[in-house]
């Protein structure tokens, strides 16, 4: 199939590369063993910050984008609070958490993820939905999605992933050949690929759609017992979608629709609202789960692992200025209160340093005494970091060092964190043996209607048919991997299109 000089710009490279593709170096010109993979305590255990070649690539790529956010970059935000409705004391320790009815004041923003700040808000993109919690412990951000899992499970490959959704270096276009030849060489991304293709991937607006912490959490208690979490906010609207026709015509006559049906929503008193749960898995559960329990590209059944009512989510409140409230709003998944704590998800983290890292980029070493992320429940910041661009409050007269003799703030023993023990040899442990199209095949065919896989094949078609014949056909090999069917359909469609794809080039049992 003719293809124009733009989509065909990454073939054009690699045929001007004469002697191969060069050798895989740092910032400071080192080779590089192994790029798939982040330095782990075991396969399963926490990130070594000695991981000089991801902290490389994952500090310069927070530093891409000036002021602009790399990604999540157009969004919506609102005010509101947090209710409790269950009592779940038993897991959490957590003050939030602490009677049924109280409620705490949160901030949230919506946002696309792969488009720029200009870019239109019924794209086809996962959403993102950030929640900062103002409690009396400090700010607890819960920074996740609309959907349960992610395209990759780790941090590594996570700069790449942005840059296959952003534009083409050479030619500033956005290009199919970067998205599929990427999502075709790592299968764990097939099932949330699969969601971004069906129904859900255009949410009409920001109201009528699910929220997720998506990676797993620990929980405490005041005994020191903890359980794995994972985070659920269901929207009470409904669940509400856009079909591609639709979203095409909305994108062209109203780009900001979203932020739009958030802010008219609201000042019409039609306050939109989530009910808020948890899931939990035991340590024994966890060691016999089917799956890796910290893979963010799995779910948790919700057969084994029910929801568990918690509280909801309402927001009441307009920014009052979209750049003092929204844009200079700063999540960070690090921002975590007592009761709550990070699991070894490789993703999470990768993330509790990538975050706060890209705000003292992007707002400043104080973002945090901006009013909107400033834990205003509790006294003002006491602790020993003083000075920097624009620090609005510098302790006056306080010592700036500690230990000391002059009455500075003293350490708190009783939120320490249990002891728990991690080992095993430090390498850069790739997945082996992961079932990568299992959720997927569940997925294809047990939730999704006859109408809503119709869908997603004619989605799939209309964005795969436009990269390169090989990559095409390795597309339709990875989601045969998932159903028989949905790749004999796939290959159907692109042929429709006048995709040039042979049986020999896919799969014998196409």
């Amino acid at each position: 199939m003719s293809r124009d000089p733009a989509s065909n710009q990454l073939n054009d490279y690699k045929k001007s590369v004469k002697d191969g593709a060069p050798t895989l170096l740092t910032g400071n010109g080192a080779p590089i063993a192994n790029k798939k993979a982040s330095q782990t305590v075991g396969p399963r255990g926490p990130l070594l910050l000695q991981d000089f070649v991801y902290l490389d690539e994952i500090s310069h790529f927070d530093r891409e984008r000036i002021p602009e956010r790399v990604v999540h970059a157009k969004g919506a935000g609102a005010f509101g609070y947090f209710e409790v409705t269950h009592d779940i004391s038993k897991y959490c320790k957590a003050k939030i958490f602490s009677k049924i009815g109280k409620k705490t004041p949160l901030v949230v923003r919506f946002s696309t993820v792969g488009g720029e700040s200009g870019s239109a808000d019924t794209v086809r993109d996962p959403r993102g939905f950030a929640v900062k919690f103002y409690t009396e412990e400090g700010i607890w951000d819960l920074v996740g999605n609309n959907t349960p899992i992610f395209f990759v499970k780790d941090p590594m490959l996570f700069p790449s992933f942005i840059h296959t959704q952003k534009r083409n270096p050479a030619t500033h276009l956005k290009d199919a050949d970067m998205f599929w030849d990427f999502i075709t060489l790592r299968p764990e991304s097939t099932h949330q690929v699969m969601i971004l293709f069906s129904d859900r991937g255009i949410p009409d607006g920001y109201r009528h759609m699910n929220g997720y912490g998506s990676h797993t959490f620990k929980l405490v208690n005041d005994q020191n017992e903890w359980v794995w979490c994972k985070f659920h906010y269901k929207t009470d609207q409904g669940i509400k979608n856009i079909f591609q026709e639709k979203a095409n015509e909305i994108s062209a006559n109203d780009p900001d629709y979203s932020i739009r049906d958030l802010y008219n929503a609201i000042a019409s008193g039609n306050y939109p609202s989530y009910t808020f749960s948890i899931q939990v898995m035991t340590q024994k559960q966890a060691e016999e789960f089917k799956w890796n329990p910290f893979d963010l590209t799995k779910v948790w059944p919700h057969k084994e692992f029910p929801l568990i009512p918690v509280g909801k989510i309402v927001l009441d409140k307009n920014p009052e200025n979209y750049f003092t409230d929204v844009e200079q709003a700063a999540f960070d998944p690090a921002h975590m209160v007592p009761g709550v704590e990070p699991s070894p998800d490789k993703m999470l983290q990768g993330r509790l340093f990538s975050y706060g890292d890209t705000h003292r980029h992007r707002l400043g070493p104080n973002h945090l005494q901006l009013p909107v992320n400033c834990p205003y429940k509790m006294m003002p910041a006491v602790n020993y970091q003083r000075d920097g661009f624009m620090s609005i409050n510098n302790q006056g007269g306080a010592p700036n060092y500690f230990p000391n003799s002059f009455s500075g703030p003293v350490e708190c023993p009783q939120v320490k964190s249990p002891t728990y023990h991690a080992s095993g040899d430090v390498d850069r442990h790739e997945p082996v043996n992961e079932d990568d199209y299992g959720q997927a095949t569940l997925f294809w065919r047990n939730v999704l209607t006859a109408d809503q896989q119709a869908r997603l094949v004619s989605n799939l078609v209309g964005h795969i048919k436009n990269t390169s014949t090989f990559i095409a056909e390795r597309a339709v090999r990875n989601f045969s991997n998932v159903d028989v069917e949905l790749g004999r359909r796939l290959a159907d469609g692109l042929r429709a299109n006048g995709v040039n794809i042979s049986a020999s080039g896919i799969s014998a049992n196409l």
